[in-house]
């Protein structure tokens, strides 16, 4: 029952993450103006007197398939939490499964993302914390295939491993995590479609013209609202452009690490790996060509989410006796 739960939980997490990527994609982070209801209710009045409410007492107007959109994901994350709880209090009460510092580490990480996803709310979308709810949420998804890893006892043969590539895939780990939080960073700030071209920037440049300094600052102060951003041009280019090098970066490193897997004989980690790597590729380029079509940039989150997944996974199964 406890495998069988994890595994749920690991799903749902997954689901989550994306859906929380397709609310923030679809510009519905402030649907709701509060935490942990929406206008006032934890399910959305949409009669006459709840839109009279909403006027009457917020200044945002309700837009009701925005709010819809965040309290659905509301719901979900709520339950995944629960969840979790509940895998925490069945360790507890069988200490024989050793994983009692996991579900707990668990636990205090989603009671923490949802003061992230009030912050969120409440701090009128400030990059800093929806970047951090952002890493927190894969977080909760990577404890969770840990925990699903270690009661189910899958590890690499003995004789596939090898030092250089257990230190190499802990390195291409960080190195993921960083590009991740660097695509955040591009979402959060609207910067996606700050280099409309492809391969280069502003036309035919390799070089922009871009304000690193201002794109990357991460604390404005508080009473800023930034919805649609706030950055020049100028800064969300830089964001942008810093991203593209850092997708060339991680996919050298990456394409590396599934490369030592081969030799390693280790194939099926190998091509799971350069297939979610090429996938992530055409579809940060597709993003670009074809104008930040949602679909395609809610593929890409869900794809960035699994890579991060896969890695975790080699990393485990490199590292455990």
């Amino acid at each position: 029952m406890f495998r069988n739960l994890t595994i749920f939980a690991t799903l749902l997490a997954l689901f989550v993450v994306v859906l929380g990527a397709y609310v923030r994609l679809s510009d519905a982070g402030l649907g709701c103006p509060d935490w942990p209801g929406c206008y006032g209710s934890l399910i959305l009045d949409e009669s006459e007197a709840g839109i009279e409410h909403a006027a009457e007492n917020y200044d945002r107007p309700l837009e009701t398939s925005k709010a819809w959109k965040e309290m659905i994901h509301r719901y979900f994350a709520s339950t995944l939490g629960l969840i979790i709880l509940i895998l925490t209090f069945m360790a507890w009460r069988k200490p024989e499964l050793g994983v009692r510092g996991l579900t707990l580490s668990l636990s205090l990480l989603v009671m923490f993302q949802g003061a992230l996803g009030m912050w969120t709310v409440t701090l009128l979308v400030k990059p800093v914390i929806v970047i951090s709810h952002l890493l927190g949420g894969l977080a909760t998804l990577s404890l969770l295939l840990l925990l699903l890893l270690r009661v189910r006892n899958i590890r690499l043969a003995k004789e596939n491993k090898h030092r250089c590539v257990k230190s190499f895939a802990s390195i291409a780990m960080l190195v993921l995590i960083a590009q991740i939080a660097l695509g955040g960073w591009t979402s959060t700030n609207y910067a996606a479609l700050a280099c409309p071209d492809f391969p280069t920037c502003h036309g035919d440049s390799w070089n922009p013209d871009v304000d690193y300094k201002e794109g990357f600052v991460l604390w404005r102060g508080l009473g800023v609202d930034y919805e649609f951003g706030v950055l020049s041009n100028e800064a969300r280019a830089a964001i942008h452009w810093v991203h593209r090098i850092g997708a060339l970066v991680t996919a050298l490193v990456l394409s590396y690490l599934a490369w030592l897997l081969f030799k390693l004989r280790a194939l099926k980690e190998s091509f799971m790996m350069t297939g979610l790597l090429a996938t992530q590729i055409g579809l940060g380029i597709l993003n670009v060509v074809l104008n930040l079509p949602l679909h395609v940039a809610v593929a890409h989150n869900a794809i960035a989410a699994l890579l991060l997944l896969s890695v975790v996974y080699i990393n485990f199964r490199l590292n455990n006796e």
